[in-house]
């Protein structure tokens, strides 16, 4: 593959970031396109369209804030929906010193699959959104298999040690907090991000209510909000480890 010959749908770019890799400054490129359609998307201005860049362009951006960063994170729209130029930054990113995350919906299992065992991705933060009987209904299509494939993949890599870094995160609104024991005992081990939910009117879940569902899935947690930043919750173990809620 010729990288420098190579297209991406591009979305957007943010030089420095101190959120979207937790311990790390990193910057963000945002990737055009997805195939679904979650009515709670904060970025749907590039669900859609066509902005093609040179992969050299996209590079050299990236290159522009290597002395303030530690690393790149790739996300979208859904980044894997483009996997030979996702590829390609990821490997020149790694060339410049630089760890690679991704954020991602896991609806491209192949993509996340030849990153990892290509040695091209440090870090992979899945979405995992509902119960996976709710997904047909949230997506607008059948891609629940995909994304198991992908919970799969990355969390056999990551107890494998071929993949440094992985976590669940959850977007939670008000009403919903019930898939979250569900998810919890879905996918195992691994960190997980209780994450607010925010669309339009609809009040989100306050730090303390985010708590309280942590401490009914009796497991430590990083709980993220908008007021209160991201910060790891370990509630009342001892509670938890006397099987009491």
């Amino acid at each position: 593959m010729n990288g420098d010959a190579l297209k991406v749908n591009f979305g957007g770019f943010v030089p420095l970031s101190t959120v979207d890799w937790p311990g790390r400054a990193v910057c963000t490129v945002f990737f055009r396109g997805c195939p679904v359609r979650c009515p709670y998307c904060q970025n749907r201005a590039i669900l859609g369209g066509t902005d093609l860049r040179e992969v050299s362009e996209v590079r050299s951006m990236i290159s522009s804030s290597g002395f303030l960063i530690s690393g790149v994170v790739f996300s979208g729209g859904e980044a894997t929906a483009q996997v030979e130029p996702l590829a390609a930054l990821a490997a020149a990113a790694h060339d410049l010193g630089l760890a690679t995350g991704v954020q991602t919906n896991g609806v491209y299992p192949a993509a996340l699959a030849y990153l990892i065992e290509n040695e091209l991705v440090d870090r992979v933060a899945l979405d995992i959104k509902a119960r996976w009987e709710r997904y047909p209904n949230l997506f607008g299509v059948d891609l629940v298999a995909e994304v198991q494939q992908s919970l799969e993949l990355c969390r056999s890599a990551h107890l494998e040690g071929r993949l440094e870094e992985f976590e669940v995160v959850i977007t939670l609104f008000p009403g919903y907090e019930g898939d979250v024991q569900y998810i919890a005992s879905t996918v195992g081990g691994v960190d997980l991000v209780l994450q607010q939910g925010v669309q339009g009117r609809l009040a989100p879940l306050t730090d303390r209510e985010l708590q309280r569902v942590a401490d009914q899935i009796g497991r430590r947690v990083r709980i993220r909000t908008r007021t209160g930043g991201e910060y790891w919750y370990e509630g009342n173990r001892d509670r938890w480890f006397a099987g009491e809620r």
